[in-house]
Order: structure tokens, then C-alpha cells, then sequence
């Protein structure tokens, strides 16, 4: 009996140490906890080996090597046969869950030109090295971790903690590393080394770089996440600037596959305080739930089993993908949604219209709106300074002046971004160039108007205006066999307003010296389109 006991501590204590080292989430839906208990009763059983006889099995010993045999058996073969799409097809298609149709410019608010984002990840972590550089002391005992864009109060920003380089630095500052780096998405100046808050230094102590108890995963494994899937460790901050690390909780839903978020939990980085919530009662600055590796299959999933494991294989009969790289966007609702385009099979560089999906609620909305991938309107936009030799950043998509419209920087070699493009989804011949948003976006105003596309401006500017006053100049221009009048007014002298007669059937019998009220969204352009037209000299029946 007490050999026995000595036998099952000593398995306890190996299997112990290969938990906090492995962290085997023990959970039903996941062979690792069965390889766990086949280490062990392989351990118990090996301990309890008779050594008096030249280390013969014991009884004990029969019945642990036969428990795990059949384990191994059952790993091998019930996770293939619970988890297979050929048998399980339609499982793995409805985990992205209804799928609604629904209308761009209805769901899709257009976006305020300043708010448009112009820093992708590659330039985020070229600023925060650079800003990290003028500290050097920091710098060789630290570097920048992970970027992730995420909104924090009403602006988007790349957020990225100071990270050890390696384990001697850990172990050389048990302290943690000194804070996190912002950069603006909107304002490639903007860049902010948040090193205290209240007064008080801003430590990041518990995080994936670092080791033993301090390690992210292992401090959440030991704190009663064990049975549990943990991934998509993003540091996110709150609104007062506090750093939380945030972490998706998930479950497999087919047999031992099809990974599927149930919750998400927050580690506060200074403190280790670890607090787990449902998707619905997640705190409000929380960004991500939906992690992009499971939104990515399960969409993809979805349209690859549209019509059957066969049909996938074979004939591929209305089977639909999403186009390569998604992107993570923001509603006018302060909501996150993963971005990506979805295409038929076979097609190159077209799309059958984007998905957009909610990265809390899981929510999934498909707009046909037929159109080019990002690939194709990145080389557009490449083409049209391709004397520059710029490359294009992988667009992000928006509702400017009322059309589905990818947006994107063009960088030189240097990294440095140079020209900002506009490129219609459904057309990616027009395109606008320009070295400011501003300037792109009259580019992309033009090209629109020249092959006769409705144009929708509010929203665009960063506020509406509204004055009345009386016209002192007016004329009118004939874009592509469509009729547009310009005139300017004596209160803002400095301004021509622009508009068509679809906007207001006021607008072509109208002359030099009528009072009129106008409405428009502000922003900086000498020729700004127009909301609304009244002339106060025509009285409506």
C-alpha cells in the first residue's frame, strides 16, 4: 500500500509539472486531456511495476497500461470520426450562424473624412520602434509586442505593450515592462509612450513574453482556466488608459473541432486580476470577442459546404470563399466588425459582394455588392502612380460619398506613406489619388461624377452646416452628359458649392441675387457638394 502511494504522488507530481509547463485544457471536447490521463496511468502503472521480479507487471500495472491502451485506441479514432467534414458538413457550415442579406448604405454609415485610417499595422510598428528608440535605456531591455488597432473612447489607435526580449531581461526585471505604445490610425504624428497614469508608473507584468507565474496563459491556467480554450491574447485599454490583456474563451462544437468563442475574459496586466464574461455582458470598451482565425474559417465554412461535403469537392456548385486577409472596421455605432470580401470559386479578382460580422455579438450580415478583391484594387490604386514605384496597404472598406469604397495608403520603400488612394468596390478602374484624405477624396469625387455615379455627401465632412444667403456667382458644367451647377455665396465668398439638379429641381432656375439656405458637410475643399438646396424666392405648392 504505501509503495502504491509513493507510486500515485510520484505520477501526480510528473503530470503536475506537465500541466503547468504544457497547460492540457481539461475539458471533455479536447484530446489533451485525454493524453494527460494516458501519461499518468502510463506513469502509475510504470511505478507500480513489480521490481522485485525483474520489474514485472503487477496487477496495478495490467489494468493502468490497459486503461491507457484504450484511451490511445479512442483518441485515434473517435476525434476523426466526431470532427470529419465529410460526415459533419453542415455542423461546421452553420457555426458562423444566419447569415442576413442586407443593404449597404442602410447599415453602412458613410464615414467623416478625418476619421479615415491611413496607419496600417507595418507603419504602427515602424512609429512605435522609432518612439521606443528615443529611449534607449528601454529599448535593450525591452522591444514592442503585437499591435492590434482598437477604438479607445471615440478614436482608433494601434496599441502595442513593451514585451521582454528574452528571458534574462525577465528575469533581470520581475518588475514588468514600462507601459504600452499608441499610434493614431487617423494621425501618423500621433504617437504616445504611456509610461504613467495618475501619477503612477504603468507596469506590464503578466504577459505572453514573459515566464513561469508571470506567463499570461499559465497565470490564467492556474487561476481557474483550465477547462477552457484560450486564445487571441490582445492588449486592449480602457477608457481611462488602463491596460487590460483580453482573451477569448472557447469550446470546440463538432466533436474535437470547429473552435467556437463562448466568452472572454480580462487580465488586468499591472495586477493579474483575471474577471470572465459572456459575449453580452463583456465590458463596453472590449473590442474583440470573435477572434479573426475562427471568424475566417467559420465563414469560409459556411460557403464551402453550401451545398454538401460532394459539392465542395466535385462540382463546387455555388460554392462561395472569402478573399484572402480580413480587416477589422469600425460602424458609426462605435461597433467592430471583421471585414472580408466573398468570392465564388474559380474567380480571380472579383468579388460577389463582403461580409461584415460583429466581433462581440457574432452577428453576420453578406452585401452583394459585386465588385474587385483587395488584391485587385491594390494594384489599381498601384497603377495609377505605378512611375512611383508605391505599394499599396491592404485596403479598408467605407461608405464614402455613398459608394462601397476601399481605402488605402501607398508607401514608398522607405515604409513612408506618400499618397492616399480611394478605389470604388464595384468599379476598380476609378480610382483617386491624392497626397492628403482631402485631396484623394476630390480626386475620387471627380472620377465618379465623370462616368455618371450618384453621389451622396453626407456624413462626409466632419460636421453639417447650414447658411442662408444670397448667390453672387452661378454656372453650370455638363460631366458625362449630366448637368451640374456651381455657384458661390456672399457670406462665404471663398467657397463654390456644387450640386445637381436631382439634389433640388430648384437648382437650374436659379440666378445671381436669389436668397437661398444650403446645408453641407464642412471639410477642407474650396468646392464642397451640397446636402440640400432651397431657394427662398420659390415658394412650393
Amino acid at each position: 500500500m504505501k509503495n502504491k502511494l509513493f507510486a500515485l504522488l510520484g505520477a501526480l507530481l510528473i503530470v503536475g509539472v506537465f500541466a503547468y509547463v504544457q497547460l492540457p485544457v481539461l475539458k471533455p471536447d479536447f484530446t489533451s486531456l485525454y493524453m494527460t490521463v494516458i501519461l499518468f496511468l502510463g506513469l502509475f502503472g510504470c511505478f507500480c511495476m513489480d521490481r522485485s521480479a525483474l520489474w514485472m507487471l503487477s496487477k496495478t500495472s495490467k489494468v493502468c497500461f490497459g486503461l491507457a491502451g484504450i484511451l490511445f485506441v479512442y483518441v485515434l479514432v473517435i476525434p476523426p470520426i466526431t470532427s470529419i467534414p465529410f460526415l459533419h458538413a453542415n455542423s461546421y457550415r452553420n457555426l458562423i450562424g444566419e447569415v442576413t442579406e442586407s443593404n449597404f448604405s442602410e447599415d453602412v454609415s458613410p464615414v467623416s473624412v478625418e476619421d479615415i485610417r491611413l496607419v496600417d499595422e507595418q507603419t504602427a510598428i515602424r512609429l512605435g520602434d522609432k518612439k521606443l528608440g528615443e529611449i534607449p535605456a528601454l529599448g535593450s531591455i525591452s522591444k514592442l509586442g503585437e499591435f492590434h488597432i482598437q477604438k479607445i473612447k471615440d478614436d482608433l489607435y494601434w496599441v502595442a505593450p513593451l514585451v521582454h526580449r528574452d528571458i534574462i531581461k525577465w528575469v533581470t526585471n520581475l518588475s514588468g515592462t514600462t507601459g504600452y505604445i499608441m499610434v493614431s490610425a487617423t494621425n501618423p504624428q500621433d504617437v504616445q509612450f504611456v509610461q504613467e497614469l495618475d501619477g503612477k508608473p504603468v507596469k506590464i507584468v503578466y504577459q505572453p513574453d514573459a515566464y513561469l507565474h508571470q506567463d499570461l496563459a499559465r497565470h490564467m491556467y492556474t487561476h481557474g482556466f483550465a477547462n477552457v480554450g484560450l486564445t487571441d491574447f490582445t492588449l486592449e485599454i480602457n477608457d481611462e488608459g488602463r491596460p487590460y490583456w483580453v482573451v477569448t474563451l472557447y469550446e470546440h462544437k463538432v466533436g474535437y473541432s470547429g473552435s467556437d468563442a463562448i466568452g472572454v475574459a480580462t487580465v488586468d496586466a499591472q495586477t493579474g486580476e483575471v474577471a470572465s464574461y459572456t459575449p453580452e455582458n463583456a465590458p463596453e470598451w472590449v473590442d474583440r470577442i470573435q477572434p479573426e482565425s475562427f471568424i475566417g474559417k467559420q465563414i469560409n465554412d459556411w460557403g464551402l459546404y453550401i451545398n454538401g461535403f460532394l459539392n465542395s469537392q466535385i462540382a463546387e456548385e455555388g460554392v462561395l470563399l472569402a478573399t484572402p486577409g480580413m480587416s477589422l472596421v469600425y460602424g458609426e455605432d462605435g461597433s467592430s466588425y471583421w471585414y472580408t470580401g466573398i468570392t465564388s470559386s474559380g474567380a480571380d479578382e472579383s468579388t460577389i459582394g463582403f461580409m461584415l460580422v460583429n466581433t462581440r455579438t457574432k452577428e453576420a450580415k453578406l452585401y452583394k455588392q459585386p465588385g474587385a478583391t483587395e488584391t485587385a484594387t491594390m494594384r489599381s490604386a498601384e497603377g495609377k502612380v505605378q512611375e512611383k514605384g508605391y505599394n499599396a496597404t491592404f485596403p479598408v472598406m467605407y461608405n464614402i460619398l455613398g459608394t462601397p469604397t476601399y481605402v488605402m495608403s501607398l508607401k514608398d520603400n522607405a515604409g513612408l506613406i506618400k499618397m492616399i488612394s480611394f478605389v470604388s468596390v464595384e468599379d476598380y478602374s476609378l480610382v483617386g489619388i491624392g497626397e492628403t484624405k482631402q485631396a484623394a477624396l476630390r480626386s475620387y469625387k471627380e472620377a465618379l461624377k465623370a462616368k455618371g455615379n450618384d453621389i451622396s455627401i453626407a456624413g462626409q465632412g466632419s460636421s453639417t452646416q447650414t447658411v442662408e444667403g444670397l448667390i453672387t456667382r452661378i454656372n453650370q458644367d455638363v460631366q458625362s452628359g449630366n448637368t451640374y451647377y456651381y455657384f458661390m455665396v456672399d457670406k462665404l465668398p471663398h467657397i463654390i458649392f456644387n450640386g445637381s439638379s436631382s439634389l433640388s429641381n430648384e437648382l437650374p432656375v436659379s440666378q445671381v441675387g436669389d436668397p437661398i439656405k444650403i446645408s453641407y458637410d464642412s471639410y477642407d475643399d474650396i468646392t464642397i457638394d451640397l446636402i440640400s438646396f432651397d431657394n427662398l424666392n420659390i415658394i412650393a405648392d
